[in-house]
């Protein structure tokens, strides 16, 4: 099988382009900018899903696309330029007789979607409509290091004394790690598939947000005292995370817009069907992540250390896990 992966440069497809390379399949990766070939082992196409013209080339002789690329906004150009890359590319798959597009999507929430959801939603439909049988995948927050999500908890549990608990941090998911997400990704290449379908695939345990702050502040030795509040919106806690963490503003913000409800699955038949159900737990992927932290600034250790200092601890990294 021939594969190419849509944005590679990203968390994901990176550990996807490793993956299948391990797993014996011939990878072509894809960005926008080009890479120096002589810096990696996977050949490398050049393409951009808003410029139509640049996709026949990289989508030559491919059987099966992974679709790994997102945009960020709360506007309608933004929504726009997602929906047109994904026509971009359902015409171009077709016309090039791909076999199979794989699509990395966001669960759907209980009640009305984020901006951001919404259009991760959106772009999971007009894949599905095309004439290229396209499988959906439904991930709730990945956990790794490159995930954004993944980012925003890590540094709340680290450099928060205290924290409010405002409503949306009761809201609930089923957390998935990021090796468990490549197992699904790996499977989905050859899952029998008709026509085109959609899957969620949860993690093994359904958590709120507050607990998963406290399991990561465990991890790291911290009790994390906490204030429930009812008033703290999920926008004034955008503006609040922009002083406590490093991942994007923007992206901080429409990720935390989506928490305003719970994040479930419906049912699990993926790892039924595929027989691979994921084995890491939160407190595992996280411990992982921790364990992997990629250097931060020295401004950011020192008050990460200062928060530490002044306590509460644990004693147990298995303690903490309810207020």
């Amino acid at each position: 099988m021939t594969v190419l992966v849509l944005g590679a440069r990203g968390f994901v497809g990176r550990a996807l382009v490793s993956a299948l390379r391990d797993a014996g399949e011939d990878v072509r990766a894809a960005s926008r900018r080009r890479v120096d070939q002589a810096s990696t082992r996977t050949p490398w196409v050049t393409c951009d899903l808003e410029r139509p013209e640049t996709l026949p080339p990289a989508l030559e002789a491919i059987d099966c696309v992974y679709y790994l690329v997102h945009s960020m906004g709360n506007d309608a150009a933004f929504r726009e330029t997602e929906r047109r890359c994904a026509h971009n590319l359902v015409r171009a798959a077709a016309d090039g007789g791909c076999r199979r597009i794989v699509y990395l999507g966001g669960v759907s929430p209980g009640g009305t979607p984020s901006e951001h959801l919404a259009s991760r939603l959106e772009v999971g439909e007009i894949l599905r409509a095309g004439r290229v049988p396209a499988l959906e995948l439904r991930a709730a927050m990945i956990i790794g290091n490159g995930s954004a999500s993944w980012q925003i908890m890590r540094d709340l549990a680290a450099r928060l004394p205290f924290m409010l608990l405002p409503r949306w941090l009761e809201s609930k998911s089923c957390p998935i790690a990021l090796p468990d997400v490549i197992t699904a990704l790996l499977d989905a290449r050859a899952l029998p598939l008709e026509r085109s379908a959609w899957f969620d695939i949860p993690g093994p345990e359904v958590l709120s947000v507050r607990e998963m702050l406290l399991i990561v502040g465990a991890l790291q030795g911290r009790r994390i005292p906490m204030v429930r509040v009812p008033i703290l919106t999920p926008q004034l806690s955008a503006l609040w995370l922009k002083l406590v963490t490093r991942a994007n503003y923007q992206l901080a913000r429409e990720l935390v817009l989506g928490l305003t409800g719970d994040l479930l699955p419906r049912g699990a038949p993926f790892w039924e069907v595929t027989g691979h159900a994921p084995r890491r737990t939160f407190r595992d992927a996280a411990a992982l992540a921790l364990a992997n932290d990629p250097p931060a600034s020295s401004t950011a250790r020192w008050v990460e250390r200062f928060v530490r200092r002044l306590g509460p601890h644990v004693t147990s990294p298995r303690a903490a896990t309810t207020i």
